[in-house]
């Protein structure tokens, strides 16, 4: 067993215990759309961090009106965030590119 890896990293767990693989298949599908999105130009990043900024408030008001529980909620919204962060992070304003230094010839 690696240095890094406990008993617990391959503990069975319940079906119950596990998300769920249709949502995570929706979701991982959802976020591939709107990174194929941005890097085809057809929505900006700033777009997509819009849209799921967006989803993150519905999610909140959908998940208080149903009566969902706060574990549930923030369990959803805690994806929201990592995918917000994940389009954050290819943002170009906040990583611009740098630009080659060259000497210049005088």
């Amino acid at each position: 067993m690696a240095a890094d890896q406990s008993d617990d990293d391959f503990r069975p767990t319940s079906l119950a215990d596990e998300p769920d693989a249709h949502g995570q298949a929706a979701l991982l599908l959802a976020e591939s759309i709107l990174h194929a999105l941005v890097d085809t130009s057809v929505i900006s990043n700033a777009e997509a961090i819009d849209v799921v900024t967006h989803a993150t408030e519905v999610k909140r008001e959908v998940a208080t009106a149903a009566g969902e529980s706060i574990g549930r909620m923030q369990q959803s919204l805690d994806l929201l965030e990592r995918m917000t962060a994940s389009f954050e992070s290819d943002d170009p304003r906040a990583n611009p590119k740098i630009e080659p230094q060259f000497p210049r010839r005088i």
